[in-house]
C-alpha cells in the first residue's frame, strides 16, 4: 500500500474549495527559508485535508451510509473528519483518549459530532473505533495510515512546490506518519523531505532501525498530535521509496521553537507543530549553502493565554 503522487493531485481536485490554499510565507531576508502556514487551515489543522478527502472519495463510491463516519483521534484528526462531516451533512463519531486536550474536544462537539473518551492513548482510541464501525456500519476513517487522508495532506506539498519550485527542502513533523507520506509523494523526485520527531514518540526512527513499524512507548509535549505508538504503513512505504533525512528533537527544544514561532513571527502553533521549526532551531538540521527550505507549522489547536504568558516572562 502506497500513496503515489497522482493520488496527491486527485485529491487536490476533489477537496479543491473545501479547504484553504494556505500561504507560503517568506520567513528570512535571503529567501531561504519560507514557513507553510497550514495554522490557518479550516479547523487549524493539515488534517482537514485529509478529511474531506476520505469522506468526498466515500460519497462517491457510496460507501458512507447514515452511520456515517468513525474516527479515532488525539485530537487534531477528529476536529477535521467532524468538520468535514458537518460540511457534507454526515453523521461523525469520534473516539478520543483521555489524555486528548479539552480544547480540542470541545471543538469536536461544536462541530455536530458525537466524542467518546476511550483509553489513556491513541492505540487504545483506535480499537474502540474499529469495534464501533464493524458493529454499527460507520464508515473507518483512519487518522494518518489511509491512502485518501495521506493523499489530501500532501496538497500541502503540491501548494508549495507550485508556489516556489524552487524549494530544495521540506520539513515536517511526524506522528503516524500520513503528512510525511503524503509530502514524500508529492515530492519525490522534486525536494528532499526531513522528517522531524519528538525523541519520546520516535515512530519513525525505530521504524527505520527495525526495517519496519513497531510499537514503541511515547510520551511528551506533542504526544497529544504526535503520540501515535506505531508508525503507518503508507509512512513506511514512502521511507522505501526514498528515505528521509530523520531528524529527532527534544521536549525542551519543541518549547524553545514553539516560543520562536511566536515571538519571532507572531505564528501561533500547539507543541507537535512546532516540532518541524524545532530542527532548525535548535539546529539539529542544519542547511546547506544555499538550501531553500520550507517548514510545515501545521497545527493551532493551543491555548494562546500560554504563548503570551510564556512571552511576557
Amino acid at each position: 500500500m502506497t500513496v503515489t503522487r497522482q493520488d496527491v493531485q486527485a485529491a487536490a481536485q476533489r477537496i479543491e474549495g473545501r479547504v484553504r490554499r494556505t500561504p507560503l510565507w517568506r520567513a528570512s531576508a535571503d529567501d531561504s527559508l519560507r514557513l507553510k502556514l497550514e495554522h490557518l487551515q479550516h479547523c487549524g489543522v493539515f488534517k482537514t485535508r485529509g478529511a474531506f478527502n476520505r469522506q468526498l472519495a466515500g460519497v462517491e463510491a457510496g460507501e458512507i451510509t447514515e452511520a456515517g463516519i468513525a474516527v479515532a483521534s488525539g485530537g487534531n484528526a477528529g476536529l477535521a473528519q467532524a468538520f468535514a462531516a458537518r460540511e457534507l451533512g454526515l453523521r461523525a463519531t469520534v473516539f478520543v483518549p483521555e489524555s486528548a486536550p479539552q480544547v480540542k474536544v470541545d471543538r469536536i462537539a461544536a462541530y455536530g459530532a458525537e466524542v467518546r473518551r476511550v483509553g489513556s492513548e491513541f492505540a487504545e482510541s483506535y480499537r474502540a473505533s474499529v469495534d464501533f464501525a464493524e458493529q454499527s456500519g460507520a464508515v473507518l476513517a483512519h487518522a494518518y495510515d489511509q491512502v485518501e487522508v495521506a493523499a489530501g495532506a500532501g496538497t500541502l506539498a503540491e501548494e508549495i512546490l507550485e508556489d516556489e519550485p524552487s524549494i530544495d527542502t521540506i520539513i515536517v513533523a511526524v506522528g503516524g506518519g500520513g503528512l510525511f507520506a503524503g509530502v514524500a509523494a508529492s515530492a519525490l523526485g522534486r525536494a528532499r523531505v526531513v522528517a522531524v520527531e519528538p525523541e519520546r514518540c520516535p515512530t519513525l526512527h525505530r521504524a527505520m532501525e527495525a526495517g519496519g513499524p513497531i510499537d514503541v512507548s511515547v510520551s511528551g509535549v506533542a504526544a497529544d498530535s504526535l503520540g501515535a505508538r506505531r508508525l503507518g504503513d503508507l509512512a513506511f512505504a514512502a521511507v522505501e521509496a526514498e528515505a528521509p533525512v530523520p531528524v529527532l528533537v527534544t521536549d525542551d527544544e519543541i518549547v524553545a521553537a514553539r516560543t520562536a514561532l511566536w515571538d519571532e513571527f507572531r505564528v501561533p502553533s500547539e507543541h507537535g507543530a512546532a516540532a518541524a521549526y524545532a530542527a532548525l532551531h535548535s539546529g539539529r538540521y542544519v542547511p546547506q549553502s544555499g538550501e531553500r527550505v520550507a517548514v510545515v507549522v501545521c497545527g493551532a489547536n493551543t491555548d494562546a493565554a500560554t504563548l503570551a504568558s510564556r512571552s511576557a516572562s
